[in-house]
């Protein structure tokens, strides 16, 4: 995880560190500022958010902090809980920018709070990396202000489907099942694995969308077991990810090839390990 969030922090200097007489600097200091979702839906990964930009500038300052104009400083930064709500996210953005004086923005976690933030960055010109918003989408808007240190929704689950197309000498004769969350990030992610078995001529038998709290998907998993499919694909952030495995464990379902996101964040491997064996599961880091 220091990885992403390290990298972002250090894009984020060679993005807009040049001037810090016009950032918001205490002595010595540069702080960033980031809206970060503490509580609500995405507790959970705002607080590893919130962590692993708190390792990457302990980490930073400890090498004896940043250069810029022939002068050391060290960095800092502000935080506000957006309470997993997109627009109380743009409203902290806002404040952040214009009554903390915060030059310098750190993107929040998911997607769809990067996309009610983007907006404000761009209007004010403040830049903002962001390690946890991978909606394609996010990336065609022509922004100028919004940067990203990790791979698209499209590029999640295509590998998988390209490895099932593989073990096979008709794609076309699979019949896939398919269930997504219906926040924005997982949208971009279905329309991509959609194109992708498309482009196989897969057969697509199932494309349900998960409940809203994400805490049950027995009727998901009781069609797919009448069903039958040749492949299961999920994706429902880390939760999403955790019930679909211990359902899919409790559940006796069995399915040839199942491939999920979020496995990593939701231990799945180490929750269910019998239950695991032969997951696909695309990751951006390892824990």
């Amino acid at each position: 995880m220091f990885m992403k969030h390290g990298i972002a922090i250090g894009a984020i200097l060679a993005v807009g560190l040049a001037a810090p007489a016009m950032a918001r600097v205490d002595g010595d200091t540069i702080t960033l500022g980031s809206s970060i979702s503490l509580t609500g839906k995405y507790a959970t990964n705002g607080l590893h958010t919130q962590r692993g930009y708190d390792f990457a500038v302990k980490t930073i300052n400890e090498a004896g902090g940043v250069m810029v104009g022939g002068k050391s400083y060290k960095l800092a930064v502000k935080y506000y809980d957006d309470e997993s709500t997109p627009a109380r996210a743009a409203q902290l953005a806002e404040r952040l920018i214009q009554q903390d004086g915060v030059d310098y923005m750190l993107g929040p976690y998911s997607s769809g709070m990067t996309k009610a933030i983007a907006p404000v960055s761009e209007k004010f010109g403040v830049p903002m990396i962001e390690a946890e918003g991978a909606a394609r989408s996010l990336f065609t808007q022509g922004y100028k202000y919004l940067f990203a240190v990790l791979s698209t929704t499209d590029l999640y689950l295509p590998m998988a489907i390209e490895m099932a197309a593989a073990s096979t000498d008709d794609p076309t004769k699979l019949r896939v099942a398919v269930a997504f969350e219906g926040d924005p990030f997982t949208a971009d992610i279905r329309v991509g694995v959609l194109e992708k078995l498309e482009e196989y001529g897969m057969q697509v038998i199932a494309d349900d969308q998960l409940p809203a709290d994400l805490s049950d998907m027995s009727t998901t998993l009781t069609k797919v077991k009448a069903l039958k499919p040749d492949m299961l694909i999920v994706s429902g952030h880390s939760k999403g990810a955790a019930t679909a495995a211990r359902q899919i464990d409790e559940m006796k379902v069995n399915v040839p090839i199942i491939a999920m996101t979020h496995c990593e964040a939701a231990k799945v491997q180490e929750k269910f390990p019998k239950t695991a064996v032969g997951f696909m599961c695309p990751t951006q880091w390892v824990e």
